[in-house]
């Protein structure tokens, strides 16, 4: 059987490896400048076709690689998981960079967050490639999409998740209520995190 993907799946993993290059090369970079990481864990995927025609029927499209790359547009995700805040917006400046890259779309929910209580920050990246697209066109256009956040943040989403999907919880109301109130605190330590890092970044500029 043919891949949803058609023989546009060969390109995926080159498009990956190569944004991904590009994210470490500038990880290596800021290393060397500032002694601190970049990011902690950096995940990528590309979605499986199986996962991709399911996707594609739940939301009533046909099944073809117009649907799986360009109205679906997460068929290549990462997942970058920073220490602190201001790492997410350096990533996302050093993103909008980068040439042959446009954000399509993007959703800050570390500044503006879910009512859950839910933080994070999400990219559809539409990018230039030297290989042809389901539209027939080379150089061809695929989407990458990008969520980043703080370790905290992230760790709240994962158990938030396990949370949602138990069944028969009672209180359910109260149960979010407390999700909310420990996001609210992770984000507060989030914060403190980032202001003792700069009070240590002063400090090391100021005995230079």
């Amino acid at each position: 059987m043919t891949s949803i993907y058609e023989a546009y799946e060969q390109y995926l993993p080159l498009i990956l490896e190569d944004f991904t290059q590009k994210i470490k090369t500038a990880a290596l970079e800021h290393k060397k400048t500032t002694s601190f990481k970049l990011y902690e864990h950096f995940h990528a995927r590309i979605k499986t076709a199986d996962s991709m025609v399911e996707k594609c029927q739940r939301k009533n499209l046909p099944l073809s690689a117009e649907s799986a790359l360009k109205q679906i547009r997460d068929a290549i995700g990462i997942r970058i998981i920073t220490g602190f805040v201001d790492d997410i917006y350096q990533i996302i400046d050093f993103i909008r960079q980068m040439p042959g890259i446009h954000i399509f779309k993007e959703k800050d929910y570390i500044n503006q967050v879910k009512p859950n209580g839910y933080r994070s920050y999400h990219l559809i990246l539409e990018v230039e490639t030297p290989y042809p697209d389901c539209h027939g066109k080379t150089p061809g256009k695929y989407f990458i999409e990008v969520q980043l956040r703080t370790i905290a943040m992230d760790s709240w989403a994962s158990l938030e998740h396990q949370m949602k999907y138990k069944h028969e919880i009672k209180n359910p109301e109260r149960i979010e209520r407390e999700l909310k109130r420990c996001a609210d605190e992770l984000a507060s330590c989030d914060l403190t995190m980032q202001t003792i890092r700069n009070l240590i970044q002063e400090s090391n500029e100021r005995e230079d």
